[in-house]
């Protein structure tokens, strides 16, 4: 009877330190072990894997082409137009470790992303007038804004599979100017 009073506590500790040791990977997942916050491997194939219990921990990222729905932001075209831009990109993580190191998480990245998508199609489009933007030369214009997306991206171990605006509207208060215009 004593015997089993130190047994079952010590079966119970086992299959914790055993259930604390195993980790699994996901087809659609990378893995980083930490240990004690420090980025010690690298997983990148699915599969049953072994940590040190209570000293390593693991952080998962997406394997996955993610998306990132920008906000409408107001663009001045080069001949003083208005615009109101809704553009979205889609990325992937490439450098699992940079990423972690640059940027810690997905939510940090989808911000610091969105910030430099912002700026690249202020940038593009703030040079090119309204005419150009509504012409078949938008398809250039969206790769310009995706390749110096991508340069940027690169430093977070990020690589930019696309980038395109959704829509491209006038400011309400241009609409009721024009629509009161058409009325008249």
């Amino acid at each position: 009877m004593k015997a089993v009073k130190f047994i079952v506590p010590a079966i119970i500790v086992v299959a914790v330190v055993i259930f604390q040791s195993l980790f699994i990977v996901q087809e659609i997942s990378q893995a980083i072990v930490l240990q004690f916050g420090d980025p010690k491997k690298i997983i990148t194939k699915a599969g049953l894997n072994f940590k040190l219990p209570f000293i390593q921990n693991v952080v998962y990222l997406d394997k996955r082409i993610l998306n990132l729905d920008n906000d409408p932001e107001e663009v001045i075209a080069a001949d003083q137009k208005r615009l109101i831009v809704d553009a979205f990109a889609r990325f992937k993580i490439v450098d699992p470790l940079k990423f972690y190191i640059s940027v810690g998480n997905e939510r940090v990245a989808r911000s610091r992303l969105s910030t430099i998508i912002n700026s690249r199609i202020r940038g593009v489009l703030g040079t090119q007038e309204l005419a150009t933007l509504l012409s078949t030369d938008r398809a250039r214009q969206m790769q310009i804004i995706q390749s110096q997306v991508n340069e940027e991206a690169k430093n977070f171990g990020i690589n930019i599979v696309d980038v395109r605006i959704k829509r491209a509207d006038l400011p309400p208060a241009n609409s009721e100017a024009i629509y009161k215009r058409m009325q008249t």
